[in-house]
């Protein structure tokens, strides 16, 4: 079977840089054939270097990076994470980039990739921004998605960043309810799942164990990181277009929350018949892990390297 080709929206930062180490070990199931970045879990211009310095670091600087939004739609300006460190990368020793930024907005390059693919799949793990104005700017572009997924939002739990929301949408809610109200196929991984797959000692030591240059920035990662957040929640993501048998999930009508306040960014998600309200689902929410099969799949991912 050929591998999934897919396109990575996201906000480098540590848990985004794990997932792209996770991705770039399985080239054998998922192909990925651009980075657009967006401003979140630390401003844009270290997202650009963290996302070059990651593919510097496994050799995949035929893969383009693109520049996409550096603040969210509606307000002058986001809000960033202390989680990730300073630089974003939990204080890594990776030397800044060398290759080059590929030219063209994320917004724009989103619509110009899935149409040239015909129908391309969209992996999100940061801020919506990029993809809510990619589908202002070209109203045809769902028709050239095949499907999305993402990392971000609390449905049946409370959030991280608000008591009712999670830090990617409650930085740009009302990007969020765009890409949620486009009529895409969508499987979120929100904190109800992420909170599951969590950083362990064991985990650590294994990957410590491979004993590769890869395998040592993931450790640093994982222990630096690990320390402020263990939750897994970009990875996620990459997990679920691997091996989705490791996961449980139920099919849900989601909307966002965008009224200024404590609430904007929260997730409505009706499962049951009465919520729905006549409403057919529009996102495959997943709610579970099995913990042990996420870790497996993550480190065997490392041992691919050469």
């Amino acid at each position: 079977m050929a591998a999934l080709r897919f396109l990575y929206d996201c906000d480098p930062g540590a848990d985004d840089a794990l997932a792209m180490l996770l991705a770039l070990g399985r080239r054998d199931a998922i192909e990925m054939i651009g980075v657009t970045c967006v401003a979140g879990n630390v401003g844009l211009a270290p997202c650009l270097n963290n996302a070059r310095r990651i593919l510097e670091l496994v050799g995949r600087q035929d893969i383009p990076v693109y520049a996409g939004a550096a603040r969210p739609i509606m307000a002058s300006r986001g809000r960033v994470s202390i989680m990730h460190g300073s630089d974003g990368l939990a204080g890594s020793t990776l030397p800044p980039p060398v290759m080059e930024l590929a030219g063209g907005h994320a917004a724009n390059e989103i619509s110009r990739i899935a149409r040239a693919e015909g129908k391309l799949h969209i992996c999100a793990t940061g801020p919506l921004t990029n993809l809510a104005l990619a589908l202002i700017l070209d109203p045809e572009l769902p028709n050239f998605i095949e499907a999305i997924t993402l990392m971000g939002g609390a449905a049946f739990c409370p959030g991280n960043t608000t008591p009712l929301g999670e830090f990617n949408f409650v930085v740009d809610p009302h990007a969020a309810a765009i890409v949620f109200e486009a009529d895409i196929p969508i499987t979120m991984l929100g904190l109800d799942v992420t909170r599951q797959a969590l950083v362990s000692a064991e985990m650590i030591r294994r990957v410590q164990e491979i004993g590769t240059p890869i395998a040592d920035e993931v450790a640093h990662l994982l222990i630096n990181y690990g320390s402020k957040d263990p939750c897994l929640h970009d990875p996620s993501a990459i997990a679920w277009m691997l091996d989705r048998s490791i996961f449980t999930s139920v099919e849900a009508h989601v909307s966002i929350l965008t009224e200024a306040g404590p609430a904007a960014g929260q997730v409505l998600a009706a499962v049951s018949e009465r919520h729905l309200a006549g409403r057919q689902p529009n996102c495959t929410v997943v709610t579970g892990v099995d913990a042990q099969a996420f870790e497996d799949l993550f480190v065997e991912a490392l041992h691919r390297y050469p």
